[in-house]
């Protein structure tokens, strides 16, 4: 049934008349051509359909749309500042953080909600995290690496 869905995305408002029942997903990338989440399972259990809600790592395949009614949702489009990258986008690149890069949207997301929330984590913390984001190329050891390099400059900055 369709209805009016107000929420705010990559610091815009946002307000859609659709199936309320459909997937956050489905909206990003069909309605709103937003593709950096990617679908993946289909089932929220791979994480590349990772997107930020109020903050949190929220897997977008599974959610219906009607769950961010009022809420910030944050994709990987909106994870820069304009034309600057954000810290951990630029970690990535400098570590080489990804091959083929399906991954790289939701494992960058996942990983900002961590950093939110535990800005100074262990490797075993940061592993546990990203548990679920699943990476097939084989790159997890320097995806892992560049967050430790954005975590110790979160402390260096403090």
């Amino acid at each position: 049934m369709a209805s009016g869905i107000r929420f705010g995305l990559n610091g815009r408002h946002v307000a859609l008349d659709v199936d309320r029942d459909r997937t956050l997903l489905s909206i990003l990338r069909t309605d709103l051509e937003l593709t950096g989440a990617k679908y993946g399972c289909g089932q929220g259990l791979c994480g590349a359909c990772t997107v930020l809600v109020d903050g949190k790592a929220t897997r977008a395949c599974s959610t219906p749309l009607h769950a961010v009614a009022g809420k910030e949702v944050v994709t990987i489009e909106g994870l820069a500042s304009g034309e600057r990258l954000h810290p951990l986008q630029q970690a990535f690149i400098d570590h080489g953080a990804f091959q083929c890069g399906y991954c790289t949207p939701g494992m960058l997301l996942s990983a900002h909600a961590l950093l939110r929330e535990t800005p100074k984590p262990s490797r075993a913390a940061i592993v546990a995290h990203l548990e679920r984001n699943l990476c097939r190329c084989g790159a997890h050891q320097r995806i892992v690496a560049a967050i430790e390099a954005v975590s110790r400059a979160l402390g260096q900055a403090s």
